[in-house]
Order: structure tokens, then sequence, then C-alpha cells
């Protein structure tokens, strides 16, 4: 999964969360976000292991991580509950914190309701889940038109989606993407088909994209008036569709008391297709 990591199943929150850990130093938790899994860090996260202790987890409904019953199960306050478990199962009270996508959102949560536990954040290519929702635009809706497929009544989408799982997932790498499949590591890729392939992780990421509007609008909702007080990266794609449609770091500046910015080239799935940049921008940060 993670070239020179080992993999394991942590039993926390209720789920079996996997993950693969490497390295020694600090520790840093990166999360994926749809429709991969942990395999998305595997050429990052062996860098990052050179002086840190770097677990890669995949979210609940994701991977081999548990994939619950019910649309509730999905909220990033849920998510994010799995993963402080995680952290103190493996022996961490305190860690930077990366996310990409729905981990980011997942981070973000993260930040508001475990503050005491992120030393730094770092959150890639989203903008607030509630300004999203929110003050939906028209390229917004048409770019990222599968958050309200995804979110339909179950099995519509799970039975949409089950005809031709690769066909659905890879465009949507491709959608957001600013990018081919040439540009994606084989052997990530064959990982992500892997997970995708699975009825109960359709199952899961339909529940994920459901519970966003279900459950984690109004939870962000109500922490409007709350800041994150670590130190935060803001990253996006400079050609992707965040990038095009918000000024994303402006986005973040009222929810962030002290906030760096840094757009990297490609579109959303940058993490994949520009890893070395991503990399670099990562240590920079995270050296301060």
């Amino acid at each position: 999964m993670i070239p020179g990591f080992t993999n394991g199943l942590a039993q926390v929150n209720s789920v079996e969360i996997a993950y693969s850990i490497g390295g020694q130093g600090p520790p840093i938790l990166l999360l994926h976000g749809f429709p991969q899994t942990r395999a998305l860090w595997a050429q990052i996260a062996p860098e990052l292991a050179k002086t840190r202790t770097v677990i890669c987890a995949d979210l609940r409904g994701y991977g081999a991580s548990s994939k619950p019953q019910g649309v509730a199960a999905y909220s990033f306050r849920e998510m994010g509950r799995d993963m402080h478990a995680l952290m103190a199962h493996l022996g961490f009270e305190r860690f930077d914190l990366v996310g990409h996508d729905r981990g980011a959102r997942c981070a973000h949560r993260m930040a508001l309701d475990a503050p005491e536990a992120i030393n730094t954040l770092t959150l890639m290519d989203i903008v607030p889940t509630y300004l999203l929702l929110d003050e939906l635009s028209s390229p917004v809706a048409r770019g990222y038109y599968h958050w309200f497929f995804l979110s339909q009544p179950a099995p519509f989408p799970e039975r949409m989606i089950g005809a031709d799982p690769d066909y659905y997932f890879e465009s949507c790498l491709l959608g957001w993407g600013a990018s081919k499949l040439a540009d994606f590591d084989a052997a990530q890729l064959a990982a992500y088909r892997t997970a995708w392939r699975d009825p109960e992780a359709i199952r899961g990421m339909c529940n994920d994209y459901r519970a966003a509007l279900d459950y984690d609008f109004a939870l962000d909702k109500a922490d409007l008036h709350r800041r994150i007080t670590c130190p935060t990266m803001i990253m996006w794609g400079a050609d992707g569709a965040m990038g095009k449609a918000y000024d994303v770091a402006a986005t973040w500046r009222e929810r962030c008391t002290d906030i760096r910015a840094q757009p990297i080239p490609g579109g959303h799935f940058f993490v994949d297709t520009a890893p070395v940049q991503t990399t670099a921008a990562l240590q920079d940060f995270l050296s301060l």
C-alpha cells in the first residue's frame, strides 16, 4: 500500500480503521479524499517518513476501513472521532494533520472538535463545506454535481455507479482534475479501482455525501463563529475547479488565526499528479 510502511487495522470508535505507518519522529496523519484510499500518499509518505512518524488512514466507508450502516455514521464529526481515536490508539496525543478533499473536511472538523490534539493543519483543495453549499454558484454546481447525485436516496446512486464503477469514478478523477489517467501512478490507480469496485464502498461514499447535506452543513453553521487556532496551510490545484471558482485562500482567512496559502500545479488531484511539488510545500510548512 505505502512502500516500506507497516499496515494495521485498529478497533476504535466502534469501527475498524485501516492504516499504514512508517518512519520515526514527530507524528503526522495523512487523510485521503473521494474516491480514493490511503494509497493516495504512496509517493509522499515515504519522503515525510525520513524525519517523521507518518500515519496514512482509510476514512470510514473507504478502502479497507469499516463501512457502517446509516447516514449519520458518516458525518465528518464521526470520521474525525475515528482518526483522533486512531492516533490515541497508536500513542500520539498531539500530531500534525493533513487532509485532501473529504479528508480535508474531516481534518477541518477535527481542528474544531479537538484543537488540543492538532499541532498544525493542512487543508488541500477545499473551501469550507458550509460556504460551498450556502453560496452555491452555477459553475460550482455544474463542476461538483456529484455532491447532489451521490446524496440522493439509496439505492439510486449506488445502482447507477455499480453498473460500471471504473467508468464513473475515473470520470471523477478526470472531471475536476485538469489531468488524464496517464498522470496517475499505475499502482495507486489499481488500488483505487480495487477499493471502489466494492459495493459496500460505493454505499459508504454515497453516505459520506448524504451526511454532508444532512448533518455537516448544520454542524458547520453552528460553528461559524469559531476559528482554527493552530498554524494552517491552505493548498489548492492552480488549474482545478476550486481554484477557478474561488479565491481559495480568502475563503479560509476569517476561519483561521494563522494561515499560509500556496497553489500547486495541476487540478484537484495534484497530490497524485504533482507529488514532488506537494511534498516540498508540505515540508516547507512543517519546518516553520
